[in-house]
């Protein structure tokens, strides 16, 4: 098994792009895995508190949830319109806001997940995050755009490079010690990177995690991709899964390549 798994990152470090292997890859380890429903075609994750929230996309099957963390019990549900292609989400004190791929406009909830307001967006919606500060916004290009956390309006933005290059397809995001966790859509990579400056620091490699899971009929691995990260609060560990994956893993990295940031 070990000799299996080890070729699988060889050869998936051989198909990704010269950005890839620029600066180091934290180590990580699999603590366990839960399920995750299948149908969820999962565009955002966040754990606040004892409350697992997602948002997934899809026309027509578009939806913001809450789940309980511990059990995976549903505790809300908010549909989206079957016009809007739902996206990330984050939690900014009593509000969760989720974005919408290409209609141009995010929502805003609150905790029972009835609606609150709505705001534009210049750019496409992909990931979203907070550092408690602003609102961190991926749009799928390789730039991070930030907003204010009251107002939603956007007041700038950084290019994502790294070894000089512009790391594009910025996804799912989660905000951690200072750093962006984003997902490199269609990768099995995730960056971390320095908000400040653009660059990355470090790499995740999660090549072959989803050879941990037996694959349903109708399968496709160009849709069904790894995407969502949480941070769990109490353990300091990741939460991880894909769209339309049938189990979340919840990692254990080592970060110790990386100074603790504070923002």
């Amino acid at each position: 098994m070990r000799i299996v798994l080890m070729l699988g990152c060889w050869m998936g470090q051989l198909l990704l792009p010269a950005w890839a292997d620029a600066t180091p890859t934290l180590p990580w380890t699999l603590i366990a895995s839960r399920p995750h429903d299948a149908s969820s075609f999962t565009q955002g994750l966040v754990i606040d508190g004892d409350r697992l929230i997602e948002g997934t996309g899809l026309y027509g099957r578009s939806r913001l949830t809450v789940r309980d963390l511990a059990t995976g019990q549903l505790v809300h549900s908010a549909n989206l319109p079957e016009n809007q292609f739902g996206e990330g989400v984050a939690v900014v004190d009593d509000r969760i806001i989720q974005l919408t791929w290409m209609n141009g406009i995010a929502h805003v909830f609150d905790r029972s997940l009835q609606p609150v307001a709505d705001f534009r967006l210049s750019s496409e919606g992909w990931g979203l995050t907070s550092d408690g500060k602003r609102l961190i916004r991926s749009d799928g290009s390789s730039s991070l755009r930030f907003h204010d956390l009251h107002t939603y309006a956007e007041t700038g933005k950084v290019d994502v490079v790294d070894g000089g290059l512009r790391v594009e397809n910025l996804n799912e995001l989660e905000f951690i010690d200072g750093y962006v966790y984003a997902n490199v859509w269609q990768t099995d990579r995730i960056a971390v990177i320095d908000p400040d400056t653009g660059k990355v620091r470090a790499w995740l490699d999660l090549t072959g995690l989803s050879a941990r899971f037996p694959k349903y009929a109708g399968w496709n691995s160009s849709d069904a991709v790894l995407n969502g990260i949480a941070l769990m609060p109490k353990s300091g560990h990741l939460l991880v899964t894909g769209k339309l994956w049938p189990q979340m893993f919840e990692l254990s990295v080592d970060r110790r390549l990386l100074a603790r940031k504070v923002p």
